[in-house]
């Protein structure tokens, strides 16, 4: 007598449904818009409102303040990496750090930083992986400019990332809006002043991600 033999169970991936997908997308970008309005501290239900949903949608798909908010800062840098690859395509080194720094100051990065800190785990597994995929994409926009000759070479990650963060925006709330007019003009001053020859010697050593997290 032949013995049956069992099926494997295959296990069916479910995947989220066009119009949810744009829902959860909506939400994303609403809340990134009104924390760097308002703060971190804004009501939920504004920030369905803005997005066009109902509360109901933005608890189903984010289930506290925190997941919302890791979710926009993981969003923005993933856009850092997006504006860092397309950079990387300028055939001029120096050319492409610049085009890098202006984008990223797009997204607003000095309004939403200080929400990695104060508002949710800054260790979080998704939001490590993040922030290393922009570590390394910055790397690599700078280690083509001083391979090029065209960076100074006393200079790290972490001075490009306090300057954009400093000069591209006011923390959230502030007249962050108000202040769009003098960023890139601010940013490019600074990017002159990373021109290779140095015209002076810069007090210190260079600036690491490392050393802004024991900060």
């Amino acid at each position: 007598m032949q013995t049956a033999t069992a099926t494997p169970t295959v296990r069916k991936v479910t995947r989220p449904r066009a119009d949810a997908q744009r829902n959860r997308e909506r939400i994303v970008a609403a809340a990134r818009e009104m924390f760097v309005e308002f703060g971190a501290d804004v009501p939920l239900d504004e920030i369905a409102r803005r997005a066009g949903v109902g509360n109901a949608t933005v608890y189903r798909n984010f289930p506290d303040r925190d997941a919302l908010v890791r979710e926009v800062v993981c969003s923005v840098l993933d856009r850092m990496v997006q504006a860092g690859q397309i950079a990387l395509a300028e055939s001029d080194a120096f050319g492409a750090l610049e085009r890098f720094v202006h984008a990223s100051a797009e997204e607003r990065l000095s309004a939403l930083c200080p929400m990695i800190s104060s508002t949710f785990d800054e260790h979080h597994p998704d939001l490590e992986a993040a922030r290393e995929r922009v570590e390394r994409i910055i790397g690599e926009v700078m280690d083509r400019a001083k391979a090029a000759g065209q960076l100074r070479p006393d200079v790290g990650v972490g001075d490009v990332m306090i300057a954009v963060a400093q000069l591209s925006r006011p923390p959230a709330g502030t007249g962050c809006l108000n202040a769009d007019r003098f960023v890139h003009r601010h940013l490019q001053l600074f990017l002159d002043g990373l021109r290779a020859p140095a015209p002076s010697v810069l007090p210190g050593s260079p600036v690491t991600l490392e050393d802004l997290r024991q900060a």
